[in-house]
């Protein structure tokens, strides 16, 4: 398994470090720390999107609609 993976739309990293405070021979009986990172992926937004991306923020309501009580 490599160390990262792309699923869906995030990449999950897994870094193993060492074990820094314990002696050698400890060490060697205990798993080494495990860091796991999650992040999403970033794709570079073209204009014609970033354009309809903000006409469609032009229609979206800004507050909360108010009904009328019964």
């Amino acid at each position: 398994m490599a160390d990262t993976e792309a699923v869906a739309l995030s990449t999950i990293a897994v870094q193993r470090g060492d074990w820094t405070d314990l002696a050698p021979d400890l060490a060697r009986l205990v798993a080494p720390p495990v860091t796991v990172s999650a992040l999403p992926l970033q794709r570079p937004v073209g204009d014609w999107r970033r354009g309809q991306q903000a006409r469609s923020r032009g229609n979206m309501p800004v507050g909360k609609h108010q009904r009328r009580a019964r």
